[in-house]
């Protein structure tokens, strides 16, 4: 099964009048795992935002339920 990430890459500036958007990017790993590690990484860096998490049956991960789900794999 494939793994897809997405995430704007850079965050908007509040002051831009302009409304000048992150640049999307989309990711693609073998495995949940990989997936899951560059997602953490992503929202660590705290450079990016709007990033999710994709499987390939179409289940969509963002936003609080993407940290619940990186918080328990930790756990594991």
């Amino acid at each position: 099964m494939a793994y897809r990430v997405s995430y704007e890459e850079g965050l908007a500036d509040a002051g831009d009048a302009r409304g000048h958007e992150g640049v999307r990017r989309t990711e693609y790993f073998r495995t949940e795992y990989e997936a899951r590690n560059r997602a953490r990484q992503l929202l660590e860096d705290g450079d990016h935002h709007a990033v999710s998490l994709c499987d390939g049956s179409g289940t969509v991960l963002t936003g609080i339920l993407l940290q619940l789900q990186l918080a328990a794999a930790i756990i594991e």
